[in-house]
């Protein structure tokens, strides 16, 4: 007969696990201190060393990397070499030694596959080598690989939406920083998307780096009685430059707008069905604010340009379409305050244009689809009007413009008993926009030249009068993922047919205006 199980030893096991764990959180947090201290140590030893040995000439005769288990040695290669080869024509200074190795480190750290901080040792050779010179150091670096496989589940914010998502990242994959990136997600209005992308550098420099990747998604776009379903791959080219992160890409996409409403437009009804949209694009973002979420100094520019279906493009869409965006914040100091008040104003502007343009070799532009046209309105950019909420429409249906620009103005004050170091803040607002379609004639048949005439004449119509304008208050909170605000609008200025809303409006996003 079995012997029964004391409960209490159940209770007393229970409690010795918990004591375990808790030993092995105090153990972790430990060795991490102790190995914090061992790197200040290490670089005050450095610094001590640097600053007496200044202007000593010296020659890097190696370079031997720690921890590196899963890493190419190839790949270190690339980093480690110019470190040797830059002292072969004169030898360095010692600060000018570390400073390259710390140049090294630095590009070592930015790939992302190694935890902080990397350490540097200085060393002697050893001087009974006949090799050695009397100015030879050698140079060890200390690194500590991250796990290579990540996998997490959640919910993430992005404009205006909410989603929950499963992700899988593989790290380092063949030992040269490359990584493969699985999600898949269910949101409130991207019902589902999947998404699997490669990524690695290329020639061992993190700041550029090649990109492969693939999509499938089904979003519902209530402001316009249909649903959107993707599927298609892209490859892109990112790199660091002057002028800030630039990134070229091409993409292939089949387009499907489909699950029409029963009271859809004319105009929905007329685009549904499927699309190819095979297009090159081109970017180019300088971020230079303090905290991008929640910004009291700097500014933010970043223009797109996408070229589609013309030439040997192909698809059976083609057009040209630029956007352009900038933000500025500066803090407004108070008197009666040392340091930072909290207290900073920020201006925010968009604006695009699309342009028909023949598909392929043909000579006569294509007219735009409700797929590529500009959407305005909503809590994420001009607030105070519903999602899609501006500009042309088609009975209760928001069909997107061709041209648009669109502003805002926000005066950011701290909670009064939070303070300035706390991500809340009251904001105070304007805001405005307009989004026009291309003004041409139904009987007249489209050209290059009536495309161009079109242009001009819509962009004039852009400051024909007040732009479509909303005021309001409300409550910001910058989370480290995304941005959350609870406003009050009220619409000051609404053209007919605009979808505007009065009262209480929340808003989330990655990139607000």
């Amino acid at each position: 007969m079995a012997g029964q199980v004391d409960p209490e030893d159940g209770i007393f096991e229970t409690l010795r696990r918990r004591d375990d764990a808790r030993s092995q959180e105090e153990k972790t947090r430990l060795v991490n201190e102790r190995e914090r201290a061992l790197f200040e140590k290490q670089q005050r030893a450095l610094s001590h060393l640097v600053e007496a040995n200044t202007t000593l000439p010296c020659t890097i005769s190696s370079v031997r990397v720690l921890g590196a288990v899963n890493t190419r040695p190839g790949f270190l290669k690339r980093v480690i070499d110019p470190l040797l080869s830059a002292n072969k024509d004169r030898p360095y200074t010692l600060s000018e030694a570390i400073r390259e190795a710390q140049y090294a480190t630095d590009k070592l750290s930015r790939h992302g596959i190694f935890h902080e901080p990397i350490s540097i040792t200085v060393d002697r050779p050893d001087r009974t080598d006949p090799s050695t010179t009397p100015t030879d150091v050698d140079l060890y670096i200390s690194l500590r690989e991250k796990g290579r496989v990540a996998f997490r589940t959640g919910t993430e914010a992005g404009n205006a939406e909410g989603s929950a998502f499963t992700n899988l990242y593989l790290r380092n994959i063949f030992g040269g920083a490359e990584s493969l990136n699985l999600s898949a997600s269910l949101g409130t209005r991207t019902r589902t998307a999947y998404q699997a992308n490669f990524e690695s550098p290329i020639f061992a420099n993190p700041d550029l780096r090649g990109e492969i990747g693939g999509l499938a998604s089904s979003t519902q776009k209530t402001w316009a009685s249909h649903e959107e379903v993707l599927k298609g791959g892209w490859t892109k080219l990112r790199w660091l430059g002057r002028g800030g992160k630039h990134e070229l890409g091409y993409s292939g996409t089949w387009r499907q707008v489909t699950g029409l409403a029963e009271k859809a437009s004319p105009t929905v009804r007329g685009d549904a069905g499927d699309s190819v949209k095979s297009s090159i694009a081109y970017s180019v973002t300088n971020d230079q604010r303090d905290y991008p979420l929640l910004p009291q100094s700097g500014y933010f520019t970043r223009s797109t340009l996408e070229l589609a279906g013309w030439g040997p493009l192909q698809g059976d869409v083609a057009f040209g379409k630029a956007e352009l965006e900038g933000q500025g914040a500066v803090p407004i100091p108070i008197p009666g305050v040392e340091g930072n008040s909290g207290v900073s104003f920020t201006s925010s502007l968009r604006a695009g244009l699309m342009y028909p343009l023949p598909l392929g070799f043909d000579s006569k532009p294509q007219p735009s689809r409700i797929n590529d046209r500009f959407q305005l309105g909503g809590p994420t950019d001009v607030r105070g009007f519903r999602l899609g909420g501006l500009g042309p429409r088609d009975g209760a249906d928001a069909v997107g413009g061709d041209i648009y620009a669109a502003g805002s103005a926000n005066l950011l004050v701290p909670l009064p008993r939070l303070g300035p170091e706390k991500p809340f803040r009251i904001q105070a607002f304007v805001n405005g926009g307009r989004l026009l379609a291309l003004k041409r004639s139904e009987k007249e048949e489209m050209s290059s030249s009536s495309v161009r005439k079109s242009i001009s004449s819509t962009v004039a119509e852009l400051g024909n009068g007040l732009p479509s304008m909303s005021a309001g208050i409300g409550l910001v909170y910058g989370h480290p993922v995304a941005r959350f605000e609870l406003n009050f609008s009220l619409p000051l200025v609404i053209r007919k047919g605009e979808d505007a809303r009065k009262g209480l409006q929340f808003g989330l996003g990655i990139s607000m205006l």
